[in-house]
């Protein structure tokens, strides 16, 4: 049995939860059983609670009885994490068998800490899928003293549970680099790229798109930014570049979805009166086509230190729907590289806000380089990073995963701390 741990499921719209459904489904569909353990809550609508117990798609759903006081403050977050952990830790310690695979999420934090041990007890095998990379993110954004005690012991400890593992699944060669030079063995780490499902998200021509008439949009150059407004992200490049066009009535702003800084970036959108940015929750998952085809170029942003550890999963979804991307943050990064490779997109530096509002003026006057960056991002999709692609891999690793004996007793004592 394949067993998936994440709080977030089918069917929720997270980054996280469609990217652990894609694979679940798919893993099912050809024949495999396959178990998941998840909370009861959705990731984004605090209050409503999603059945204990289902079967969907051949998929057996397991939700287990967290707290569910949402993402908006920080100490109910932790009891939600601390929740999970304690209870997907011993429902493995209760049903996990002899070979079965739990695949790992990284959603609540540094979950593999928690889970290795009822596993290794169980005779059942681990596999890290290391969507993000924690303590790192928490240390790069300054929550966590990078040389304190927490950080010293979360390190230590997470290391340790990789070294636990069968197999270390990264979304990104940086990462696997990275995690090379905290001693964890290369043979264990593989590289699986995100992927989008093709059939879900797929471009929408203008004059067919129903959301782009309703939400008010005509013949100007849209800018899009779809997912999460995460501390990992960067807007003040973004709403300067709007400040210098917001006397351009050929270029208009979008942003859709939510998360941690969604109010403040609002609040700034307000104050200095840009009224040419328009703002709209996360849309369901039926009308993504539509939703991601509004944009005619989209946004994509992340902090330059976090490279190692986080790629933004939105990116995909915008090869996917055949647009082009704009990146704020590093140059030699992950996205930057992926849209110079696939000639879909262009890349600026966190505070370049003139140069990102120059690239967009030049954009709105150009829709056939716009078009043409467009068809190539549907090109490096198809070519790269479609569903079929992330399965195969996924294959490849559970192969390796299930010929690899179970690792030799090793004593927790042993992981150093690495700052």
């Amino acid at each position: 049995m394949i067993i998936f741990a994440n709080r977030y499921f089918h069917p929720d719209q997270s980054a996280t939860s469609r990217m652990v459904s894609s694979l679940a489904f798919a893993l099912a569909r050809e024949g495999e059983a396959v178990t998941v353990l998840a909370s009861r809550q959705y990731h984004d609508r605090t209050g409503e609670v999603l059945p204990a117990d289902e079967t969907v798609d051949g998929v057996q759903i397991h939700r287990l009885a967290t707290s569910g006081f949402g993402r908006r403050h920080l100490p109910g977050r932790v009891l939600d994490y601390l929740g999970y952990h304690l209870l997907a830790a011993l429902w493995l310690l209760l049903h996990a068998r002899r070979d079965d695979i739990c695949i790992v999420c990284t959603d609540p934090p540094l979950l593999s800490v928690s889970v290795a041990p009822p596993l290794r007890l169980r005779g059942a095998k681990l596999v890290n899928w290391l969507m993000d990379l924690f303590p790192e993110v928490a240390i790069d954004l300054g929550l966590v003293r990078r040389r304190g005690i927490a950080a010293r012991l979360t390190l230590a400890l997470r290391d340790w549970s990789l070294r636990q593992a069968a197999g270390n699944a990264c979304p990104m060669d940086a990462m696997a680099r990275y995690l090379t030079t905290r001693r964890i063995d290369a043979s264990r780490l593989r590289v699986t790229h995100h992927w989008s499902d093709g059939d879900e998200i797929y471009g929408v021509p203008r004059a067919d798109n129903r959301l782009r008439r309703d939400w008010k949009f005509g013949d100007e150059l849209v800018v899009g930014y779809s997912g999460n407004f995460g501390r990992a992200h960067d807007f003040s490049t973004i709403l300067d570049a709007a400040e210098r066009l917001k006397d351009r009535d050929d270029v208009a702003f979008l942003f859709i979805g939510d998360g941690q800084q969604r109010p403040a970036v609002e609040a700034e959108v307000a104050r200095r009166q840009l009224d040419h940015v328009t703002f709209k929750p996360l849309q369901p998952r039926e009308l993504l086509p539509e939703s991601l085809s509004v944009a005619d170029v989209h946004l994509v942003s992340l902090l330059p230190g976090l490279e190692r550890s986080i790629v933004p999963s939105k990116l995909y979804g915008v090869l996917a729907a055949g647009r082009a991307g704009l990146f704020i943050g590093a140059h030699d990064g992950e996205v930057a590289t992926v849209l110079a490779a696939g000639r879909c997109g262009l890349s600026v530096g966190i505070g370049e806000g003139q140069a990102l509002a120059k690239i967009i003026a030049d954009l709105a006057g150009d829709f056939d380089t716009v078009a043409r960056m467009g068809t190539n991002a549907r090109t490096a999709y198809e070519t790269n990073y479609t569903r079929e692609h992330g399965v195969a891999a996924w294959r490849a690793l559970l192969a390796t995963v299930q010929a690899t004996p179970r690792p030799r007793r090793a004593a927790m004592a042993g992981a150093r701390a690495e700052g």
